[in-house]
């Protein structure tokens, strides 16, 4: 504004038109404000959200320019997408339709400015359906703080309280060896509400939370180390997971994201009874308990029936021993399985029987008679730990696939099952959604609300071979889901396919 107040006096002294335009052309050329870079950076903060898509339009006279960046999902992070100073459109959509990222269903859109050597921190929260888009600003550091902060050993980091539900946050900060009585203060945020930037000496730290004023710690984070002189935002958000804390938080770097949750929260756990009957585990009738960390006189499950799921049984985060006995004599089946239950996790333990061809001289041949038939079998009754989604979304769901189908040792059939969603236009040559399971190995797939026919389609002799069929409808109201791939002599083909919610409700 002081060079056109400028300009304007020196023309009422006389100067002609034409040099007060090159005068105020050559001046405002050296405004570095209107040259330079910044950038774009999205967090998906939205819960109940599948993945976002971020598109930037650029206009100007002679050309049309359109970048719509690969989604980003619940607590996840893009990177810094670079700009040139100016001023762009930017949606915000998520995909309604397979492997076309034309078909975006937008929810929010609006004009961008970039500024010189500044980041916009772009945040998408609450329900997806009506979100809350927020645009924090703040300084990258030049190469003079970077060359300070590494002389210094010093990390920076920055508060967003985005926890809907509280009325303000205060956040601490004590070394790994200290206690919360030891514990400096950072910051006091409220919802929404971002802090300024402050830099921390390069240590391993443990971060508390309590409410505004007071010292009543409800969240303490594990030790976090901080060995580099990096740029992190503390974002502190509700915790989706089964621990008992409110808070959980991301620390948010400039290209990846990692969630913390309260240092010890509780776990989650139940079981599958998947164990077949077996000639060669007489003891088992169809039933089981599960001890957790020896054999005493209270199971922590008692009789649970074949093809059955446990109810969700909460425990301290930890390490723990499983073992299995016989409902029906208390004979031990098996001992000393592995659980490890993570902070803030809900897991299910699938127990199920696998047949082993013996070959006793080790030359690769188990059926040494010819007859066609293995001479000798063993069996094992293993253990197949899975993460429960916790996922919210409403507009797609993870269908996690349990394969417990042992292949046949002598035709090696069934090694590679493959699993059709079929939508109502398309058969199972077209079906763009499907996964190839083996046994034991969990694999998963995120599908859109639909009605789905699932196949369940093996190779026999070079045959394909339908082993189970179902019909699966998804909508806002669905939750992820297991299918279970199992044998069943009571069904026509011998296989069955169980669909059952991840999470109880």
């Amino acid at each position: 504004m002081r060079i056109k107040n400028n300009i304007l006096r020196r023309n009422k002294l006389g100067l002609p038109l034409w040099l007060v335009i090159i005068l105020s052309a050559t001046i405002m050329g050296c405004d570095d404000s209107e040259s330079g870079t910044g950038y774009i950076q999205l967090y998906n903060l939205s819960s109940n959200a599948p993945g976002i898509y971020l598109t930037v339009d650029q206009y100007d006279d002679d050309d049309f320019d359109e970048k719509t960046y690969p989604p980003i999902s619940f607590t996840n992070v893009s990177g810094r997408f670079t700009y040139d100073v100016d001023t762009y459109d930017v949606e915000l959509a998520w995909q309604d339709e397979y492997n076309n990222n034309f078909d975006l269903e937008t929810v929010y859109e609006d004009q961008l400015k970039i500024a010189k050597d500044m980041v916009e921190f772009m945040v998408i929260a609450e329900d997806i359906k009506a979100p809350n888009v927020l645009v924090y600003q703040f300084p990258i550091r030049d190469e003079d703080e970077l060359d300070d902060d590494n002389d210094d050993e010093v990390f920076n980091i920055r508060i967003l309280n985005m926890h809907i539900a509280s009325e303000g946050v205060d956040m601490y900060y004590s070394e790994a060896d200290e206690t919360f009585n030891e514990a400096k203060f950072i910051s006091q945020t409220s919802y929404t509400e971002m802090s300024d930037n402050q830099k921390i000496a390069q240590d391993d730290y443990i971060f508390y939370l309590t409410a505004a004023g007071s010292e009543e710690v409800l969240y303490q984070s594990q030790d976090i180390s901080f060995p580099y002189s990096s740029e992190y935002i503390f974002v502190i958000r509700e915790n989706n997971g089964v621990g008992s804390s409110p808070f959980i938080i991301d620390k948010v770097s400039t290209s990846s994201s990692v969630e913390y949750p309260h240092a010890d929260s509780e776990a989650k756990y139940r079981a599958y009874n998947g164990i077949i009957e077996h000639h060669l585990l007489p003891i088992y009738h169809s039933f089981f308990d599960l001890h957790i960390n020896g054999v005493d006189e209270q199971a922590e499950i008692s009789s649970l029936p074949f093809g059955e799921f446990s109810d969700s049984i909460r425990s301290d985060s930890g390490d723990y021993s499983m073992s299995l006995v016989s409902s029906s004599n208390h004979d031990l089946i098996i001992k000393n399985h592995l659980l490890e239950l993570n902070e803030n996790t809900d897991k299910t333990v699938f127990f199920y029987l696998h047949e082993e061809a013996v070959d006793e001289d080790g030359d690769g041949d188990i059926d040494e008679d010819g007859d066609g038939y293995i001479d000798e079998i063993e069996i094992n009754v293993n253990s197949l730990v899975v993460n429960n989604s916790q996922s919210e979304s409403i507009y797609s769901h993870q269908i996690n696939v349990v394969n417990l189908i042992d292949k046949d040792e002598i035709q090696d059939d069934y090694s590679l099952i493959n699993v059709y969603f079929v939508r109502s236009n398309e058969i199972i040559d077209t079906a763009e959604k499907f996964v190839t399971s083996k046994y034991a190995t969990p694999v998963s797939v995120e599908l859109l609300n639909n009605t789905y026919t699932v196949y369940v389609v093996a190779k026999e002799n070079n045959s394909d071979i339908i082993l189970s069929i179902t019909e699966l409808t998804l909508d806002e109201s669905s939750k992820d889901q297991f299918i279970i791939l199992e044998r069943d002599i009571n069904s026509p083909s011998g296989y069955k396919m169980l669909i059952t919610n991840q999470t109880q409700s």
